[in-house]
């Protein structure tokens, strides 16, 4: 009788054995899966992996900082402007200011209808608007578009504005 008893008990002990292995490797299983699932739905991936060849990564890492280059116009543009009925002289020199120095060598190509289109531009304006700031940021506005009108007329990249080194009215 106590012969039968031990056998008994025996595979009671491999049967909490299994069920305590089958418990572990469930909650690990359940663990890797939580982390796996947490990266996933974040969008990320571990450091180091498939992630880092990203081509719009490397274009935000490729951006660098590009100086403005510069050309100044020799002469500088006179006309007269209005004035309540009575004729002003105004006098600009000017520079045209780019990042792209394709821009800046087809400003020169062009130099001639430009500096025709901002004499006509500057002999357009008010005397009295030339007198204030915010007349003069309003008129080199107007010039940087039409510099690059002409620009776009011709196929070439834009500048990006037009810069007073003096400006005189009278």
């Amino acid at each position: 009788m106590a012969e039968n008893s031990a056998a008994e008990e025996a595979p009671a002990k491999k049967g909490k054995l299994k069920l305590i292995i089958m418990l572990v490797l469930v909650v690990v299983l359940a663990i890797v899966l939580s982390v796996v699932g947490t990266l996933w739905f974040l969008g990320g991936s571990l450091p180091g992996m498939a992630g880092d060849d990203d081509p719009s990564a490397e274009e935000t890492a490729e951006e660098v900082f590009v100086p403005s280059t510069y050309v100044e116009l020799d002469k500088a543009l006179v006309t007269t402007v209005q004035a309540g009925g009575r004729q002003r002289y105004a006098q600009v020199h000017l520079s045209l200011e780019a990042k792209d120095p394709q821009a800046l060598a087809a400003a020169e190509l062009h130099m001639p209808l430009i500096r025709s289109q901002l004499v006509t531009v500057l002999g357009s304006s008010q005397f009295n608007e030339l007198q204030t700031p915010e007349g003069r940021r309003a008129l080199a506005e107007q010039m940087s578009s039409t510099v690059n009108q002409v620009l776009e007329q011709e196929g070439e990249p834009a500048i990006e504005r037009v810069l007073f080194r003096n400006f005189v009215v009278q």
